[in-house]
């Protein structure tokens, strides 16, 4: 018999394989989704199957995509081989500890590949295999059996357990072939329940105790079996059984309840007295989870929590109850204990992909990190909200199943923000509610955006002239706010030239530094300021650059000794000589001594002194007009001639001099006068002397004005321009240059500039009349500049005009 009912349930397990795989194939065909299914303890880096070709991917990708796979449990069973992209087994997976008794176990793959961002989900059907063996949940089982039972009474065994599935499981069981028992077999909730049928009466008398064997056998290939010893004990007459209060206990308890909570109180009761009344409960089956959880009172009946209930590794329990009377007789119920999920999981944040560095010129839209947040919890507990740090340019957008990416949302700028550290906060809707927050450090790169920038808008710099050769002018500096390369700035002149002269025979410039050196000495007569272009070009791809204007002064130095223009020293005579009448008074004007200096400012302020004169006290000099007084009047003692050296000293420092020496002859008219040595004036003689004194001056004076008259009228006819002192002066007067108000200038003439100066000889006159640009002089040059170093100021004026001159001054051209 036990061999027929172990074919019939053969064939029925046969019958629902083939039914299942072909609703397995049905289901994946009608549902179009990737699903792989595998058998239990595969051993590591078995080939699952080929995800490329399932998702229509060439393998050379998966590995330039970043292709790589989310697994929602906690041990990662799976891994891809990136090169040829087959699914391989990582780790140990056993059915029986992620599914338990469920049907169908099922694992969850979430794969994404980037570049473009794609992410797909994946279904690995765990299949069963027949590692594990039927156990009873005692090895021996103490059965009262009283001697009053009858043939055919039943009494139900403890079944075995075998966490596989279907034919892999317990099918049917065996006892030893004995003279008081048969096995037979009760179908229940919970499978098929071993029951001892009693075949014929006990006599307690002939044998109190009988020991049977049961086994019980899966259906695998090889079959397993488990095996328990049944100790059967006759009892005297106890004709009633213990019964629960309920054939089933249901309970809810919270995964939050304290330890040592009472969850249940049985209740069973025994018609009988005595000790055949009184009743002791016991744990009949309970799995090696529950047995760490419960606890059960033998005596009250009480069942209390004793360990941590997580929702998250076990939502129900099934246990069976025992409670047996003292005469051994035993009844069972079930105990349904159901977890009810708590808020005890804060979410869980998981970083799939993220970019650290991104350029400060990301559009906005630039991915910076994916990633998957899951909550263990169920329900409301499981419902969350995420969000990201405030006042950042980025934002969240939200995918399926619980995945988000976070992107920029405007431009950046480096120069303003080099970084970001980003708080990612995940709160769950729990309550009390429970929060998970990950931050990510995210670095802006530079990229070439601001053009080098000179500290100022214009420079202008002032160089002393006769400087030597290479002397460092003036530092131009920029600076840029990039970073690196696109930081680093090289100085170049942009400017070519400047009054016909290139910019590159005055000046260059260090491209490292930007200090501007002179190639030669200035001379400041000759060039008095020049400007150029320097860029500033940074070395970013592509370069950006700006440039600002240099303008460079040369400054005056006191090179240049005063040069004396009247009396001239270019004459053929040695020695000069100025007539002085004999009846001049005091202040008479003498002569007038003209210098000019090349130099300008300070350097050429010019003052006139005596460098030696026989008497201090006959003749004074104007200190910055050069006119040569008489002092006061002549006396009888006084010498005919006298000789007088001026010297003309300008204001810098050291001052430069000129001297020049005067012949002064005091003579009654302009007739060419003798020799004299230093006579002195006799002006009371005798009356015959002073007769003839006065006739012979008479008569030299006569031929003196008939001399000058002759002399006049030849004169007027080869030259348009006439000298108050006829021959005695002439050639008096060089030609010579005076300086006139020019840029960077004080208002002294620079030799360069030649003009007509008319220069009166009396003070009372303007000392400088009429002047007259010479034709075909350039006035270009003249620029605009800022303040001078010695307090002059650079300006434009108009050049003086020229005129014949009149009453008598001095006509000299410049």
């Amino acid at each position: 018999m036990c061999k027929t009912t172990f074919h019939r349930n053969k064939l029925r397990t046969m019958a629902w394989q083939v039914l299942y795989l072909f609703l397995s194939f049905t289901f994946k065909a009608i549902s179009g989704q990737i699903q792989f299914s595998i058998f239990e303890e595969l051993k590591k880096g078995s080939v699952v199957g080929n995800i490329a070709n399932n998702l229509s991917l060439n393998a050379k990708e998966l590995s330039i995509r970043n292709f790589h796979i989310v697994s929602r449990a906690k041990t990662q069973h799976f891994s891809v081989n990136l090169e040829n992209g087959d699914l391989l087994v990582s780790e140990r997976i056993d059915r029986e500890t992620l599914c338990g008794t469920e049907q169908n176990c099922f694992l969850n793959i979430e794969a994404v590949i980037e570049k473009p961002l794609h992410f797909y989900t994946l279904q690995v059907e765990i299949k069963d295999v027949n590692d594990n063996a039927p156990s009873f949940s005692k090895r021996s089982f103490d059965i009262g059996i009283s001697e009053s039972a009858l043939p055919g009474d039943r009494f139900t065994l403890g079944h075995a357990q075998d966490p596989d599935l279907g034919t892999n499981s317990v099918q049917h069981y065996e006892i030893i072939t004995n003279e008081y028992f048969s096995l037979s077999e009760k179908n229940s909730v919970d499978g098929t329940e071993p029951e001892l049928v009693l075949e014929r009466p006990l006599d307690r008398e002939k044998q109190s105790s009988i020991e049977l064997s049961i086994a019980a056998f899966d259906g695998g290939r090889p079959m397993r079996t488990g095996t328990a010893l049944i100790k059967i004990v006759v009892l005297d007459v106890n004709d009633n059984y213990p019964v629960f209060s309920q054939e089933t206990y249901q309970i809810n308890l919270n995964e939050n309840t304290p330890d040592n909570f009472v969850v249940l109180h049985l209740n069973a009761s025994d018609e009988d007295e005595g000790s055949n009344a009184q009743i002791t409960y016991s744990f009949s089956h309970i799995s090696e989870d529950a047995g760490q959880l419960f606890k059960l009172d033998s005596k009250t009946g009480e069942i209390t929590k004793i360990g941590k209930l997580d929702y998250e590794t076990a939502k129900n329990y099934k246990i069976t109850v025992e409670a047996k009377d003292g005469g051994g007789l035993a009844a069972h119920s079930k105990v349904l204990i159901q977890i009810v999920d708590s808020n005890d999981n804060a979410p869980e944040i998981q970083i799939n992909s993220f970019t650290s560095i991104i350029p400060e010129d990301s559009p906005p839209g630039t991915i910076v990190a994916l990633f998957n947040i899951q909550d263990l919890d169920s329900g409301e507990n499981a419902e969350f909200v995420c969000e990201i740090s405030k006042n950042v340019p980025f934002q969240l957008i939200s995918l399926p199943n619980n995945y988000f990416k976070m992107v920029t949302s405007s431009s950046m700028d480096r120069e303003v923000t080099c970084e970001y550290k980003i708080s990612i906060m995940a709160t769950d809707k729990g309550l009390p509610p429970l929060s998970t927050s990950k931050t990510i450090q995210l670095t802006i790169s530079d990229v070439n955006d601001n053009a080098p920038v000179f500290e100022k808008p214009s420079y202008i710099a002032y160089v002393p002239e006769n400087n030597p050769q290479g002397t460092s002018i003036h530092r131009i500096n920029a600076s840029d706010l990039d970073l690196n390369e696109n930081g680093q700035i090289m100085y170049s002149i942009i400017s070519n030239n400047t009054e016909d002269a290139l910019v590159s025979s005055h000046v260059s410039i260090n491209s490292g530094t930007g200090v501007v050196y002179a190639l030669h000495s200035f001379d400041y007569e000759q060039i008095r300021e020049f400007s150029f272009q320097v860029m500033a070009r940074d070395s970013g791809s592509p370069p950006l650059n700006s440039s600002v204007t240099v303008r460079i002064c040369i400054v005056d130095r006191n090179d240049n000794a005063p040069k004396i223009l009247y009396p001239s020293l270019d004459s053929e005579r040695t020695a000069l000589f100025e007539f002085i009448p004999r009846y001049s008074t005091k202040g008479y004007l003498v002569t007038k001594v003209i210098a000019v200096d090349a130099d300008t400012g300070h350097n050429a302020w010019l003052s006139y002194h005596f460098l030696q004169v026989p008497e201090p006290s006959m003749f004074t000099i104007g200190q910055h007009t050069g006119e040569i007084r008489i002092s006061r009047d002549f006396q009888e003692v006084d010498s005919l001639k006298q000789k007088i050296v001026v010297l003309v000293k300008d204001n810098g420092d050291p001052s430069l001099t000129a001297t020049v020496a005067l012949n002064l002859v005091i003579a009654e008219n302009f007739q060419v006068l003798p020799e004299l040595n230093n006579q002195p004036i006799k002006l009371k003689t005798t009356s015959n002397i002073t007769f003839f004194l006065v006739l012979a001056i008479a008569m030299i004076s006569v031929l003196f004005i008939l001399t000058v008259i002759v002399a006049v009228i030849s004169k007027c006819k080869t030259s348009n321009t006439s000298s108050v002192f006829g021959t005695l002066n002439k050639g008096l007067y060089p030609q010579v240059a005076l300086r006139c108000a020019s840029e960077c200038s004080d208002g002294t003439l620079p030799l360069p500039f030649p003009y007509e100066v008319c220069v009166a000889i009396d003070s009372s006159q303007n000392e400088f009349t009429y002047l007259r640009p010479v034709q075909n002089v350039p006035t270009d040059n003249l620029i605009d500049t800022d303040e001078h170093p010695n307090g002059n100021t650079c300006e434009k004026g108009p050049l003086c005009d020229s005129n014949i001159a009149q009453n008598g001054t001095v006509v000299a051209s410049l």
